[in-house]
């Protein structure tokens, strides 16, 4: 009885995806602009049923720091094993509270499939 719940669960599992956000440790190095930080990152979807991210920044706390990137959304679309270099801009005065740097897949409402899930990973900065 055992043997059988247990193929059954595996039969019911289905793979997980999720996307790739490196580099794990970024640095906050100056940028060309006076009073910003920039940190240099990459985003790579995995994820055939997922197109847009939504980057983050956040404190120690997980409350959200102000930046900015230079596409001007913090919502990126990138197809299907795309990947996209990002480039985001810490003001001097927040790079202390900066903790963490984001992204979050979205899941579009009109896709009514009940087996997709959201995928967050998160960075730490140096």
């Amino acid at each position: 009885m055992r043997f059988l719940i247990a193929v059954l669960l595996l039969s019911l599992m289905s793979p997980l995806k999720a996307h790739q956000f490196t580099p794990t440790y970024p640095e906050l190095t100056p940028s060309y602009i006076a009073g910003l930080y920039k940190a240099e990152m990459e985003l790579l979807n995995i994820r055939n049923d997922v197109s847009y991210y939504k980057i983050g920044v956040f404190d120690k706390d997980w409350k959200s720091v102000p930046f900015a990137i230079i596409e001007g959304s913090k919502v990126l679309k990138i197809e299907y094993l795309d990947r996209k270099n990002i480039d985001v801009y810490i003001r001097a005065y927040d790079r202390t509270k900066a903790h963490y740097i984001c992204s979050k897949s979205k899941i579009l409402k009109s896709v009514k499939d009940p087996t997709i899930i959201s995928s967050r990973i998160c960075s730490k900065i140096k």
